[in-house]
């Protein structure tokens, strides 16, 4: 017996692809973090009512967290979404956030970093401390080298530059027998309230 093929009405295709729509944008976004080369199609583009259907695999374009940009230039980018808001996964990554962004993160260090070598010891959290002695030690690394381009370096960093212009006087002699180790961290009492771990962080 001949199977006979059945011929869907154009208010049957709107009724399947409005249920599709529906359980699409209810599915949780998850996808996979990469960039993905869209092929663009030369045929002729699909009648209104069939352009409203998902991709049918399962997992419609909604579902996967498709970006919108790239559009036009034909690559689309998956990743991973939560509450509307895309972010990375910093696996390896060992910088301390300091539970701020970037940018507010590397001002917040250099206004540290001037502090202490302005006073020679700033009490601050155990983290901030650890954070911080990178960036010291390589200020006054640049300022025991005396050259003019590693100065035009610590200005660059350096909130105050008569600060820069002292510290370029004072390192060599200061340090002419150290390679390394500029700084020390001595633990403190816990701070009150949070109990956050404290320290004291000082030119050595």
């Amino acid at each position: 017996a001949r199977a006979s093929s059945r011929h869907f009405t154009t208010e049957e295709v709107a009724a399947m692809a409005f249920c599709m729509s529906s359980m699409a944008l209810a599915m949780p976004a998850v996808g996979v973090r990469g960039r993905v080369n869209v092929a663009r199609s030369s045929a002729a583009a699909p009648s209104g009512s069939l352009m409203a259907f998902p991709v049918m695999n399962g997992m419609s374009s909604v579902s996967l967290g498709l970006r919108s940009d790239g559009a036009e230039s034909g690559v689309a980018s998956f990743g991973v979404e939560s509450g509307g808001k895309w972010f990375m996964i910093s696996h390896g990554k060992k910088v301390a956030r300091l539970a701020r962004p970037a940018d507010q993160r590397k001002a917040l260090l250099r206004g540290l970093t001037t502090d202490l070598l302005r006073y020679g010891r700033v009490t601050t959290t155990m983290a901030r401390a650890k954070a911080m002695r990178k960036p010291v030690e390589h200020m006054i690394q640049l300022g025991k080298d005396g050259t003019e381009h590693k100065k035009r370096q610590a200005e660059a960093y350096i909130y105050d530059k008569e600060l820069v212009t002292a510290l370029f006087e004072a390192a060599p002699a200061r340090y002419a027998e150290r390679t390394g180790g500029y700084t020390r961290i001595v633990r403190t009492l816990r701070r009150k309230g949070d109990n956050a771990e404290m320290a004291i962080i000082e030119l050595v």
